[in-house]
This record gives structure tokens, C-alpha cells and sequence, in this order.
């Protein structure tokens, strides 16, 4: 029986996931060993599987679909400010106290949009969508200290109640959160996100106001082998800057890796060898 720690991707369907590459890659970078695997955990079996992972000796699970508000509600009391904004945990790792989970997914937005050459401090930012991938982003940006960051979605009133909850935790941020329906986006923007599914479908967002300052990131958290429809349209309206959201999900990666080992490892080589495979 080995003693290398041992940490894992769970969701279902999981057979797609690239966490273990990407740690493994991290793991190599920083000297550490490890293991990590996929584990698939039935629908309706996920804290028993958690459950067994960690009395088995496991260190670290990563949690992705449909099982992050299952882990946000295994952590109760233990989880990070992040994880209880965001209503989500992607992040889980045991201690004497019990279970602690956390939410990665905003600084792993944050970190990857920093890379790029966008230092949010001071910007005014569109973020496209109102659910959870958006509700995981705020706090990361705002802290950042964005000048403005404006919610919008098809249905207005799903903007406003995500701002409203995200007020209740961190009422300090009220003069720069701002929501409205997809018409609302009049403003000059420097930076715009889209947080919805519409790219998994080639689904066309209806922005007609939609306006990119001289110096902007058109970024959409979908990813893929070719450009989304959203990054195309965004380049058309005058983005001077495109991404995808792969580096998200390396940057979101390293982010818990950091949770777990005390070090931030770097992500371009790995974001390199992950877009080649794609």
C-alpha cells in the first residue's frame, strides 16, 4: 500500500475531466508527489463517496458537476468567504475540525484575466450572466478593486437578486455592483465576461448597446478547439484582446493546488500543453 498522498476530481459524468493532467503537471513542477485521480460518484451517493474517500486517507477532492452545492453543504460552518458567496465548493480537504471546503473558481477567473494583461484594478466590467458561474467571480474582481462591475442576464430581475445577495455578505461593495437586464449594458466596458452556456450551443447573446473601450478583453468562460461564437462577435464589435476559459480552469487548478500544498504554481506550460490537446 502506498503512502504517496492521495487527491481526486469527483463528479458524474467524469470520464472528460483534464484535473488529473493538470495536477499531475503542478505536482511535477513543484516537486511534490501525489496522486489523482477521477472518481465517479453516483448520483444520489456523493457524501457517502466523499465520505469513504477521506476515511480512506485522501487529502483533497475537487468537486465539479452536479455536486458543488452537495459540498457547500457539507462544509457548513468551515468554508471560505468565497464558497459561501458563491453558494458552491470546488475545493474540499479534511482537518482535526472536519471538512473545509472552498470556491476557486473567482480567483481562478481573476488570476487568468491578470495574466492576460488586464489588471482589473480601476476597470469597468461587464459580467454576462446571472448564475452560479457569475456568483463564484464577484468577490475575486471587486476585491481587485474594479472600478465598476455591472450583472446583467436576459431575465433583469435574476441580475438584481444576485447583487442583492451578494450585498447582504459584502455591503462595502455597493456603490461599484450594479445589475440590470442585457439592454443595461450601455456603458464603455474594459473588460466583459461571459458567465451563461450560450457558447455550448453557438447561442448568440442579444447585446445591442454593447460598446469595448480602446484597451479590452472579450472573455468567455466556455472553452473550446475553435473560437466561441461569443469571442467571435466580441472581436467584430471592437475587443482588442479574446480568451477563452481554459485558463480559468488551469487557473481555478492552481488555486486549489495552493489550498492544498502551499504553493502557487505557475500555469502557462501547463495552459500551453492543455490547448495543443484541444
Amino acid at each position: 500500500m502506498t503512502n504517496t498522498a492521495r487527491y481526486a476530481v469527483i463528479g458524474n459524468p467524469i470520464a472528460h475531466s483534464r484535473s488529473p493532467f493538470i495536477h499531475h503537471a503542478f505536482a511535477e513542477q513543484c516537486g511534490i508527489s501525489l496522486v489523482y485521480e477521477r472518481l465517479l460518484a453516483p448520483l444520489d451517493g456523493f457524501n457517502a463517496t466523499i465520505q469513504q474517500f477521506f476515511a480512506e486517507g485522501g487529502k483533497g477532492l475537487n468537486v465539479t458537476v452536479p455536486f458543488k452545492e452537495e459540498a457547500f453543504a457539507q462544509c457548513q460552518s468551515r468554508l471560505s468567504l468565497r464558497a459561501r458567496i458563491a453558494g458552491a465548493v470546488n475545493t474540499l480537504w479534511m482537518k482535526d475540525d472536519g471538512l473545509h471546503g472552498c470556491n476557486t473558481d473567482g480567483l481562478g477567473l481573476l488570476n487568468d484575466i491578470i495574466r492576460l494583461g488586464f489588471d482589473p484594478k480601476d476597470k469597468r466590467v461587464l459580467m454576462i450572466g446571472a448564475g452560479g458561474a457569475a456568483r463564484g467571480c464577484l468577490l475575486p474582481l471587486l476585491e481587485a478593486g474594479c472600478h465598476t462591475v455591472q450583472v446583467v442576464n436576459r431575465t433583469a430581475s435574476r441580475a438584481h437578486s444576485l447583487v442583492d445577495e451578494f450585498l447582504q455578505h459584502c455591503p462595502d461593495y455597493q456603490n461599484h455592483l450594479r445589475a440590470g437586464g442585457l439592454d443595461s449594458a450601455t456603458s464603455e466596458w474594459d473588460i466583459v465576461i461571459n458567465a451563461t452556456s450560450a457558447s455550448l450551443g453557438a447561442q448568440r447573446i442579444a447585446l445591442p448597446a454593447l460598446r469595448f473601450s480602446a484597451h479590452s478583453l472579450a472573455y468567455d468562460m466556455m472553452y473550446g478547439a475553435e473560437p466561441t461564437l461569443f469571442i467571435q462577435e466580441a472581436a467584430q464589435q471592437g475587443a482588442s484582446q479574446q480568451a477563452d476559459g481554459l485558463g480559468m480552469l488551469v487557473g481555478q487548478a492552481a488555486v486549489s493546488f495552493e489550498i492544498w500544498h502551499g504553493m502557487l504554481p505557475r500555469t502557462e506550460n501547463v495552459l500551453d500543453q492543455l490547448r495543443q490537446a484541444l
